[in-house]
């Protein structure tokens, strides 16, 4: 049987996007890695609504964004002409994504990668970031490190995992629950979203998940060597008890 993959339209709606996504624990982590060279040409991949994008831009870098999704990139330039700053966002499938430029450091942050749900997604992007990388460039990534106990809790009921207002006056709740397929690696996510106290919908969240020595072995097959592998943004190292898989790789 063939399934198919989806996130569900309500979790890009770009101001619930971003009433639940504030946080910034991972942005001092992406620009400890920036070149020195302010002259240094940076593209993020999956940049959502400029969460990361901007405060990058107002450091004085010379930083594109991409991503799938329109709604999403709206929001990002709203908000990047709110604070004065021209940065490039461009609408595209990074699997086939094709730039005329080169660049310095390219990264795929906020554990975008998990919507690549068959190997040969991820294998074309690999290939879009080598094709569009200067010699000695870095990758850096980051995504989830499968935790079975928490899918599998996951699987006997829903958790409340958010409530929040959003910008424009909506209170929010958020009731997840997950199934995970063997076979495919897919955890089926469901949020079950609640807005002014009145349940709206259920929206998928299909994320395919990357186990540690299976992702490493990827990432050598398609070129790059891993230079660091952490187990947190904080630069630990990857253990048998890190929630997160983040690469620096060349």
């Amino acid at each position: 049987m063939k399934h198919s993959y989806t996130v569900g339209d309500l979790i890009y709606d770009a101001n619930i996007y971003d009433g639940m996504n504030t946080s910034l624990a991972d942005l001092q982590f992406y620009q400890r890695w920036l070149p020195k060279n302010k002259n240094a040409r940076i593209l993020e991949l999956c940049c959502g609504t400029g969460r990361l994008t901007i405060p990058i831009a107002k450091d004085g870098y010379d930083i594109s964004g991409v991503d799938y999704t329109s709604s999403m990139l709206k929001q990002a330039k709203t908000k990047a002409a709110a604070t004065g700053l021209e940065i490039e966002f461009i609408e595209a499938d990074i699997r086939s994504l094709v730039l005329p430029e080169k660049y310095d450091l390219i990264f795929i942050p906020f554990n975008s990668i998990h919507h690549l749900y068959q190997n040969e997604d991820l294998f074309k992007t690999l290939k879009t970031v080598k094709n569009h990388l200067k010699p000695g460039g870095l990758l850096l990534l980051d995504c989830f490190n499968p935790n079975i106990q928490f899918m599998a809790a996951g699987e006997k009921e829903q958790k409340e995992i958010a409530e929040y207002t959003t910008k424009d006056g909506r209170e929010v709740l958020i009731k997840e629950h997950m199934q995970y397929e063997n076979k495919t690696q897919i955890n089926r996510i469901t949020w079950h979203y609640y807005i002014n106290g009145v349940f709206d919908s259920i929206q998928n969240l299909d994320m395919r998940l990357f186990f540690p020595q299976e992702l490493d072995s990827y990432l050598e097959w398609n070129g790059f060597t891993i230079i660091h592998k952490f187990g947190s943004f904080e630069e630990e190292a990857f253990n048998d008890n890190s929630e997160k898989q983040i690469f620096v790789c060349r």
